[in-house]
This record gives structure tokens, C-alpha cells and sequence, in this order.
């Protein structure tokens, strides 16, 4: 199962909408507010490469009030 991490940047005052709207989705195994240049942390799980990268693009990034993602995929060493 591929994992990404996703740190958000949100619009002024749209945190808690965009927390609300990731602790909604199955994917999101690991979340968290944050202080800082990011506001949020989102650890995301997909059965596979395909389903995460669809995910990532027509989900994730898509929520109201997301102003910027980076997107950081973990790989087995």
C-alpha cells in the first residue's frame, strides 16, 4: 500500500473547513493542524500507485479552501 504525505496550505480561515472535509475521507489514515508554513499534515493510504495518484488529483486536491499542497510519497528502502 503506498503512502503519501500531503501538507496543505489553506485560505485565511478556512482550516477547520478543510480538517473537517479530510477526517470525512477513508484514505486518510493520520491527520493534524499545524502552526507554520503549512496548516495541515494528512497521511493518505491507497491499495496502489494508480489509486493514489487519482486520489491526490480529483480528491485531495480538490477540497474547498486548499490553497497549496506538496505532496511527499514514502518508499521502502
Amino acid at each position: 500500500m503506498p503512502d503519501a504525505f500531503v501538507l496543505f496550505k489553506t485560505e485565511p480561515a478556512c482550516e477547520r473547513d478543510v480538517y473537517l472535509s479530510l477526517t470525512e475521507m477513508d484514505a486518510v489514515q493520520e491527520l493534524h493542524a499545524l502552526y507554520g508554513k503549512f496548516d495541515i499534515l494528512a497521511r493518505i493510504s491507497a491499495p496502489d500507485s494508480t489509486s493514489l495518484t487519482a486520489m491526490l488529483m480529483n480528491d485531495i486536491r480538490q477540497i474547498g479552501g486548499v490553497k497549496d499542497t506538496q505532496t511527499l510519497i514514502a518508499v521502502d528502502v
